[in-house]
């Protein structure tokens, strides 16, 4: 059997026997197919049909490199046939990289030119990461590839040696493992994994593309977290004629857009913008140097044609570029500007809150000092990504200020100005006060190191259920939690804290308390008392609610009094009031 695989491996391989597939890659922010996937399937008569079985069977036989060689000259061929145009990603191992064919590195250039493909539409997956032999010897390769204008991604993240390899070569691109992303939408522990590499891709100006989504729950968990890059069956399974567009309807709606993280009160893009007079796109080069002589201040000019930004100058790219050739001014001078520095500016509406308008920027352009800032699309000013940080850094000081010590979480003032700007700006919204019952009972017989970790446990269950994308957590003093939730399924969200909650309560008594169902102590008046196991109520008001209220005062009144209502409830429990707040005018 092994040798009429063989064989049958060979003929294929020699006869090229091979249909390239591609799966779009997909920006929820623009909407639209920004590259594709390729993979390569054996004949479809073939036991060698599958790519899984094809690979599988090649490595075995020692024939892996040949076959990769193959499958990247038939996908470039038939991606250059379907004028797909947009970013190519082909996966190769580490070892093909190095060894075979790709070491005639002018044989690559060549099969590129030979189908009129830019080496900047290519990016190279790295994959079998566990392959890694010389570290070193990868990071010449890539580097070689990077100069002529290759891409580099890593391939399903899932293990330690992978974020090693993240480090080693800081791709531009990092697909994290499908499994990862298969039920996201009910797994805590999967989304916050999935938060946090999401978290060292920013840092690190990496992108990160999630593959395997399939549902619009996973689709909407992921948007969630700011993710820009996915693809997988909610979109286009891999065809050989693959789409070039996505239905509009299978985008979901932008709600995160609506969520401001920051605290205090919120300074969207209008604030840090000034008003630079903007000139036209087709101003000389000769008088846009004349314009930076006369003005030393002056180091950004927008161009604007039409009350909307075309371009945007900054001084020292201008300066560099111009002199480059001590021919420059002559050759350039009386050429538009837009002609000799065509540089499509960043825009941003000017209500952005400024918390959106870092990660924006963060993700498009790291290196670029300003943007322009548009008021309903027509150019309103200019700002800078210093002041951008200086006015971020300051909100954070702010929240800083009113922070818990115990918990870091924000406490009554940042809250009360979260719910203020809600309610004026019109923002759907619930509203949760969570309380502990028999806490008081639990610190004396315990100490308080013990009730002080009671109350961390709190805050990181509420933190882990409650991103920043879903609402605002709050700890008000003691053992009093606020949530104001911007999201549809909030009760859901409260029933598996209490639920969570009373599995892990009981860890934290002795085995004989915790057999009894809870501790014999003194109640207030100094009488013996039984106290059952610490367990967490829940004041809610919904979203019905909530817009009927005109202040936080409220709106905090109608929490207390359905979280005095859920304590007289057995158990972690919840109360949820809709008895309109008193002081309403009809």
């Amino acid at each position: 059997m092994a040798g009429i695989l063989r064989d049958e491996l060979i003929s294929i391989l020699d006869n090229k026997q091979l249909t390239p597939f591609f799966q779009p890659i997909v920006s929820l922010k623009q909407k639209r197919i920004i590259g594709y996937e390729a993979l390569v399937q054996g004949p479809p008569e073939s036991s060698l049909s599958s790519s899984l079985s094809l690979f599988n069977e090649a490595e075995r036989l020692d024939l892996g490199e040949k076959l990769e060689y193959i499958c990247s000259e038939l996908i470039v061929k038939k991606y250059a046939e379907l004028s797909l145009g947009d970013k190519l990603f082909i996966k190769i191992t580490p070892s093909v990289l190095l060894d075979y064919g790709f070491k005639n590195k002018e044989e690559i250039l060549a099969l590129l030119e030979r189908y009129q493909i830019k080496p900047t539409s290519l990016v190279i997956v790295l994959k079998a990461l566990h392959s890694i032999g010389d570290y070193q010897l990868l990071k010449d390769a890539i580097l070689y590839y990077r100069n002529i204008g290759f891409q580099l991604a890593i391939d399903d993240l899932g293990c330690f040696s992978d974020l090693r390899l993240w480090a080693e070569l800081l791709p531009n691109y990092v697909k994290i493992d499908n499994h990862f992303i298969q039920g996201i939408d009910k797994d805590v522990v999967k989304y916050n994994f999935v938060r946090a590499i999401q978290n060292i891709a920013s840092c690190l100006n990496c992108f990160l593309i999630v593959d395997g989504i399939e549902s619009e729950a996973e689709l909407r968990t992921t948007h969630k977290l700011g993710i820009n890059y996915v693809q997988g069956y909610y979109f286009s399974k891999p065809a050989a004629n693959p789409l070039k567009k996505i239905d509009a309807d299978l985008f979901v709606n932008e709600q995160s857009d609506n969520i401001f993280y920051n605290y205090s009160d919120v300074k969207t893009a209008i604030d840090i913008a000034k008003f630079i007079p903007p000139i036209s796109s087709l101003t000389p080069v000769n008088e846009i140097m004349a314009l930076f002589q006369r003005d030393a201040d002056l180091n950004v000019l927008p161009l604007v044609d039409n009350h909307q930004a075309v371009g945007i100058v900054f001084k020292e790219q201008f300066l560099s570029r111009l002199f480059s050739n001590r021919f420059g001014l002559e050759l350039y001078g009386k050429k538009p500007i837009i002609h000799f520095f065509n540089l499509q500016p960043i825009v941003i509406e000017h209500s952005t809150p400024l918390q959106k308008v870092s990660q924006q920027i963060t993700e498009i352009a790291t290196k670029w000092p300003a943007f322009v800032v548009t008021y309903n699309g027509d150019y309103a000013g200019v700002a800078t990504v210093l002041d951008l940080l200086a006015e971020i850094t300051t909100q954070q000081v702010h929240y800083a200020q009113y922070a818990n010590p115990l918990t870091l979480l924000p406490g009554s003032v940042p809250i009360n100005e979260h719910v203020n700007r809600l309610l004026k700006e019109g923002k759907s919204f619930s509203f949760a006060y969570f309380d502990l019952d028999n806490f008081k009972p639990f610190n004396d017989v315990y100490g308080y190191s013990s009730g002080d970790e009671i109350i961390k446990v709190v805050a990181s269950i509420l933190t882990s259920y409650i991103p920043p994308e879903n609402g605002l957590v709050g700890h008000i003093g003691g053992d009093d939690f606020i949530v104001v939730f911007t999201v549809s399924d909030w009760l859901e969200c409260c029933q598996k804290i209490l639920s969570y909650f009373a599995t892990l309560v009981p860890s934290y008594y002795s085995d004989k308390d915790r057999e009894a169902g809870g501790i014999y102590t003194e109640n207030r008046s100094g009488e013996l008392c039984f106290f059952p196991l610490i367990c967490l109520s829940a004041g809610l008001v919904d979203e019905k609610m909530t817009s009927q209220c005109q202040s936080h005062v409220e709106l905090a009144d109608l929490a207390a009094e359905a979280k005095k209502q859920a304590k007289k409830i057995q158990g972690n429990s919840f109360f949820i009031n809709r008895r309109q707040p008193p002081n309403k005018t009809l």
